[in-house]
């Protein structure tokens, strides 16, 4: 019934991946689960380590220009990969998906954004055009108890912010 639901209001949703492999398979294994739902996906991806679209032919794969290569990308530098893609992709990706939401058919209309978190980006550009936007984290679980730990490590003075952030 939900699958018959799903496909019957024509949902597309967005997925924005980041180009590392720990990200991209969970976003996949994620759209595989909501394609099985009746939801159509569209897969957004920079051209920097694209996902196979072999793999999955049932999704539309589309590729941002990012100006990225091997030779200028430290997967060491996070922040940087973060800021190139976001100063690259951005323009891009708000243009393409104005051009989906002018798609007249009812039954392919874009409901969603659904992004990986270190592609903020696609929160603005889903703000935007006023579409909602779902943050994923593909970290491990590990990760996801720092972050709930962390402000009271901060509180009783293990972590400081001194020097970092021009703090």
């Amino acid at each position: 019934m939900e699958k018959q639901e799903a496909k019957s209001l024509g949902r597309r949703l967005v997925l924005v991946v980041f180009p590392f492999q720990g990200h991209i398979n969970p976003m996949l294994q994620l759209a595989t689960i909501l394609n099985s739902k009746g939801f159509s996906i569209t897969i957004v991806h920079p051209q920097f380590n694209s996902p196979n679209h072999a793999n999955h032919p049932e999704f539309i794969f589309v590729s941002l220009p990012d100006g990225l290569s091997e030779s200028n990308i430290s997967p060491t530098d996070l922040v940087a990969l973060i800021s190139a893609l976001k100063t690259n992709c951005e323009a891009p990706f708000q243009q393409y998906l104005e051009e989906m939401l002018k798609v007249d058919d009812p039954h392919d209309r874009v409901a969603c954004v659904v992004y990986d978190g270190f592609m903020h980006f696609a929160q603005v550009v889903a703000n935007n055009l006023k579409l909602p936007g779902i943050n994923v984290r593909t970290s491990a679980v590990a990760t996801l108890l720092f972050f709930a730990v962390f402000p009271r490590a901060h509180d009783q003075g293990y972590i400081s912010f001194k020097g970092i952030f021009g703090v």
